[in-house]
């Protein structure tokens, strides 16, 4: 559990120090509305719940896909490929974004403090 409390720190830190540039916050803000389209889709075309559509959105462009949730009409399969085809890129983009910024903040601040005890 600590483990995971630390990766949680290390991820809403790059987060919040990312979103004082412009490029990363257009890009956050862009991952929110895509998974808002795809929420709101699903919630009304599927009549899922908010919490099962936005989890089908996740798992889905994320690329997990467990198979428990899936499109039923051909409307919506036909909306999730394109969804796929547009949010895997913006989902992607930003997870590896937000990693290499949680990375290099780690690193920062591991050479912070090392030159600090020196």
């Amino acid at each position: 559990m600590p483990t995971f409390l630390l990766v949680f720190l290390r991820f809403y830190r790059a987060i919040r120090d990312g979103l004082k540039e412009p490029e990363f916050r257009a890009l956050f803000f862009t991952v929110l509305v895509v998974l808002g389209t795809g929420t709101l889709y699903y919630h009304q075309a599927e009549g899922w719940s908010w919490v099962d559509a936005l989890y089908f959105t996740v798992v889905t462009l994320t690329t997990i896909g467990y198979g428990d949730l899936h499109p039923t009409t051909p409307a919506s399969k036909i909306f999730t490929i394109f969804f796929i085809f547009v949010g895997l890129g913006i989902i992607s983009t930003f997870i590896v974004l937000l990693a290499e910024r949680a990375n290099a903040s780690s690193i920062l601040r591991k050479n912070t403090s090392k030159n600090k005890s020196e």
